[in-house]
């Protein structure tokens, strides 16, 4: 069994993973600088709270743990805060992966599980995205990851990593057995913010833009359940482990649902209204991002089983009204 630095595990998809990881019997070593984690869920083995920023304080980490492997999910990820301070999400997601990448090479670690988005596409028509696609992300929060993709590349190259880069689409859901799941500080996601407008924790769902080239007007997105996702990098990690490399993957459900959708559906599964309000589209929001996932069934043996819209929304709801949401 391995033990693995997972940077950003305490957040949303880190803390998923660190538990997996544990599962799985391996040792997670959680990074996180606390800005958007929560301490109460680094729950699944030791935890550091280090900026990648800090050179220094990763170094320390390294040494202290000497993990064989990485999972990489810190950065920071909000699409229009990243269109109006480009400067700091370039800065902090790309120097922050340089410094981790470095720290792996001053240590032997050559396998990485980088957690990269669809945003590294851009606007895709009514196409489902395969890998294949030129990339050309809309927003600098896209640039920046896909900037990184391009790095790990050049270190796989140059310096003998092992990489797999899993292309998000829009993560979504919690686990099961609500002990962890996704609390953000706003929060700024479309299914949760929904789940609080039907718990009366909200006035209403604001809908940004009403008029894409989508069936109801509405932005539509592939929403795929943090399991799944999660199932995913314990595939990818496996395969480096073995000594794969230069894996490059979208994880999505295959299916696009738009945001009316979504609301209708979290009414239909919670038993309680949402009311919606419109809102001007935001920069940087492309119409439609559905995912070809047929690579990374090829090549990870991964298949979404959890990532129908109304059990998401039932797991999302069942975290968010448990004693350990609130903790």
């Amino acid at each position: 069994m391995a033990v693995v630095l997972v940077t950003g595990g305490a957040g949303y998809v880190g803390s998923h993973a660190c538990k997996a990881l544990a599962r799985a019997g391996h040792t997670p070593v959680c990074v996180d600088n606390l800005r958007t984690g929560w301490r109460d869920l680094a729950a699944f083995g030791p935890f550091e709270q280090v900026d990648l920023m800090d050179a220094g304080a990763l170094e320390n980490v390294f040494g202290k743990y000497k993990p064989d492997a990485v999972m990489h999910f810190a950065a920071l990820s909000l699409v229009g805060e990243s269109v109006a301070r480009p400067d700091l999400y370039h800065r902090v997601n790309i120097t922050g992966s340089l410094n981790l990448l470095d720290a792996m090479r001053a240590h032997g670690v050559a396998p990485i599980v980088f957690s990269s988005t669809c945003a590294i596409y851009g606007e895709a028509g009514d196409e489902d995205l395969t890998e294949d696609r030129p990339m050309a992300p809309e927003s600098p929060y896209g640039a920046s990851k896909l900037a990184v993709e391009r790095i790990l590349s050049d270190y796989e190259a140059a310096f003998g990593l092992r990489c797999a880069a899993l292309r998000y689409f829009n993560v979504a859901g919690a686990d099961p057995e609500a002990e962890i799941g996704e609390r953000h500080d706003p929060e700024t996601h479309l299914i949760p913010i929904t789940i609080e407008v039907a718990l009366g924790e909200r006035e209403n769902l604001s809908v940004f833009g009403k008029d894409y080239p989508t069936p109801d007007g509405t932005c539509v997105r592939d929403y795929v359940h943090v399991a799944d996702l999660i199932d995913a990098h314990i595939l990818a990690l496996d395969k480096l482990m073995a000594g794969e490399s230069g894996i490059r993957v979208n994880i999505g459900a295959g299916r696009g649902y738009s945001v009316a959708e979504v609301a209708e559906a979290v009414a239909r599964v919670s038993g309680k209204p949402v009311a919606t309000v419109d809102a001007p589209r935001r920069a940087g929001d492309p119409p439609r991002l559905v995912a070809d996932h047929s690579r990374a069934t090829a090549v990870l043996g991964w298949t979404p089983t959890r990532s129908a819209l109304d059990v998401i929304i039932e797991d999302a709801l069942r975290w968010r009204v448990s004693p350990r949401f609130a903790a």
